[in-house]
C-alpha cells in the first residue's frame, strides 16, 4: 500500500499520522509514503514514517507530473510544479487508487495498493506434469556435450573456483576489454548488484518488461518509475530526459519486441546508465540489435545469460558487459568466488566457435518454429506486437479462465498479469516444436469454443427470464 502525501511547510507528525489513519483501508499488508522531493525532508513527515517504520519516498516533480489523475490541480501546479502530489506519489509505481485526494487541514492524502507481484516467474507455472510453455528455456537442453564439460567440472569443483579464462572468454567473444566484462552468478544477479551499487535519482524502468530489475531496485530502497510503452505495438519511445537509470530488455521479456539498435543506442548518454537486459538477444538470428559489442556507448551495461539457448537455469550462469569503473563498482558488491566451477566451465564452452555455430542454428530453427505456432493459433487469439524471440505474447478473451483450464488439460501458460502493463487477458507462449503447437492450438481452440459457447448459454438464460 502507497500513501501519496501533501504537506504544508511546518506540518506536524501527529497532523501526518492523523490524515494517514483517517483513509489507510484497515485491511493492508506492507505500508509507505511517497511525496514530492521537496517536502520529503520535512520533520514532520519523516517523524511519521520513523515512528509508523515506514519507508518514506520523494519523487520530483517532473516525475510525478507525468502520472494521470483524477483530480488535477491547476493551483497545485503551479506552486510546485506538478498537478498533483498526494494522488500522483501514490500512482506514480503502478497499482489501483482505493482512496482519493483527500484533505485533512494542513496534509492531504490518497492510497493506491499496488497489486503487481513483481516476484512471479514462469516457473511457478510449469508444475510437474504439464507440458511446459511457461518458462522460455530451450527444449532438449543442455546438450550432450554442454553435460559433458558440466560433469568434468563437478568433479573439479574441489578446488575454489578460478574465474579468469572464463572471463577471457567472454570478452573475446564480444570483442570486449577484460575489465568490461562482469561475470554473475545468473543474468538476474547483476540487478541486484547494480541496485546496492548505485544511487540514481531517477531510475526507469520500461514495461512490460522482465520484472526482477524493479524488484531488485526497489528492495534497495530505490523509488522506480515505470514507463508504460503502449500497445499493441509496445514500441520504445518517451523515456524522460534527466532519467539517470533506464532498464530495458532487448528482445523484450514478455512481449518478445525487438527494438532497433540505433533507438536504443540513442538512449546513452553520459551522466546516465543505461542497462540492457540481453537475456534472449541469441535467439534472433545474427543477433542484428545487440549492443554487446558496444563499448563506445557512455553508461551502457548489457546483461546476457546462457540460461535461455543452453539449458542452464538451475546452474545461475551469466554476465555483464560495461565501462570498466562500473563494472568494477559491481564487483565490489559480489562476495568471494560468486559463480560456480561448473558455471565458468559452461562459459568456456558456450563461447567457442562451434558453440556460438550451434547457437546460431537453433535461433534460425526458431524462427521456423515461431511461425508454425503461430499458425497454428485460433483466429480469436490476437498476437501481440511483432514477435522475434522464443515466445509470443498472446491477448486471450477470458485469458484467466482460458489459463486454467489450459492446466486442467495438461498445458502450462505463463499468465500476464503480473507484468505492469498487461492484463489477466494476456498469455506468454514459449515456442516449441511444430507439433506441440499444434497440439496447443488445437486445444486452446477447443478451450475458447467452450467459453463462447458457456458466455451465449448465461446470455440467453438471463434474456429469457427476464
Amino acid at each position: 500500500m502507497t500513501v501519496g502525501v501533501g504537506a504544508a511547510t511546518g506540518v506536524t507528525v501527529e497532523e501526518v499520522l492523523a490524515a494517514v489513519d483517517a483513509v489507510l483501508p484497515a485491511v493492508q499488508g506492507p505500508v509507505r509514503l511517497a511525496t514530492l522531493d521537496a517536502r520529503s525532508t520535512e520533520p514532520g513527515l519523516r517523524e511519521a514514517a520513523a515512528r509508523r517504520g515506514w519507508p518514506l519516498t520523494g519523487h520530483p516533480a517532473a516525475a510525478l507530473a507525468t502520472v494521470p489523475v483524477p483530480a488535477p490541480s491547476a493551483r497545485v501546479a503551479a506552486a510546485v510544479g506538478t498537478p498533483s502530489v498526494a494522488e500522483a506519489a501514490a500512482l506514480l509505481d503502478g497499482g489501483q487508487l482505493v482512496v482519493g485526494k483527500t484533505v485533512h487541514g494542513r496534509v492531504t492524502v490518497a492510497v493506491a495498493r499496488q497489486d503487481v507481484d513483481l516476484r512471479h516467474h514462469g516457473d511457478v507455472e510449469a508444475t510437474p506434469g504439464l507440458v511446459d510453455l511457461a518458462v522460455n528455456v530451450r527444449a532438449g537442453t543442455p546438450p550432450d556435450w554442454l553435460r559433458a564439460v558440466l560433469h568434468e567440472a563437478v568433479d573439479s569443483s574441489a578446488g575454489y573456483p578460478d574465474a579468469r579464462t572464463a572471463r577471457t572468454a567472454v570478452a573475446a567473444a564480444h570483442g570486449r576489454a577484460e575489465a568490461e566484462v562482469l561475470l554473475t552468478a545468473g543474468a538476474a544477479e547483476t540487478f541486484t548488484l547494480l541496485a546496492r551499487a548505485l544511487r540514481p535519482r531517477r531510475a526507469v524502468v520500461v514495461h512490460p518488461s522482465f520484472t526482477e530489475p524493479e524488484a531488485a531496485l526497489r528492495a534497495a530502497g530505490h523509488p522506480v518509475e515505470r514507463l508504460l510503452l503502449a500497445p499493441p505495438g509496445h514500441l520504445l519511445g518517451g523515456v524522460p530526459e534527466d532519467a539517470d537509470l533506464v532498464v530495458l530488455g532487448n528482445p523484450t521479456n514478455p512481449t518478445s519486441v525487438l527494438h532497433p539498435a540505433e533507438t536504443v543506442a540513442a538512449l546513452a548518454r553520459p551522466g546516465r546508465v543505461l542497462v540492457v537486459d540481453e537475456a534472449f538477444a541469441d535467439t534472433v538470428p545474427g543477433e542484428p540489435a545487440s549492443l554487446a559489442g558496444r563499448a563506445d556507448l557512455p553508461g551502457l551495461l548489457v546483461v546476457r545469460s546462457l540460461t535461455k539457448t543452453w539449458g542452464l537455469a538451475g546452474l545461475r550462469v551469466g554476465y555483464a558487459l560495461g565501462p570498466a569503473d562500473l563494472v568494477a563498482a559491481l564487483a565490489a558488491q559480489q562476495p568471494h568466488w560468486p559463480v560456480s566451477t561448473p558455471a565458468l566451465a559452461a562459459l568456456r564452452a558456450c563461447t567457442t566457435p562451434a558453440a556460438l555455430a550451434e547457437a546460431a542454428a537453433a535461433a534460425h530453427q526458431l524462427t521456423e518454429h515461431r511461425a508454425a505456432l503461430l499458425a497454428a493459433l485460433p483466429a480469436a487469439v490476437e498476437v501481440v506486437g511483432a514477435p522475434r524471440s522464443s515466445f509470443v505474447l498472446l491477448r486471450v478473451p477470458g485469458g484467466a479462465q482460458v489459463r486454467e483450464r489450459l492446466r486442467e488439460r495438461g498445458w502450462a501458460v505463463r499468465r500476464g498479469d503480473t507484468f505492469p502493463g498487461l492484463t489477466g487477458d494476456h498469455l506468454r507462449v514459449a515456442v516449441r516444436d511444430p507439433d506441440t503447437s499444434r497440439a496447443f492450438g488445437a486445444v486452446l481452440a477447443e478451450i475458447l469454443a467452450e467459453v463462447r459457447s458457456e458466455v451465449l448459454a448465461a446470455t440467453t438464460t438471463s434474456e429469457e427470464t427476464r
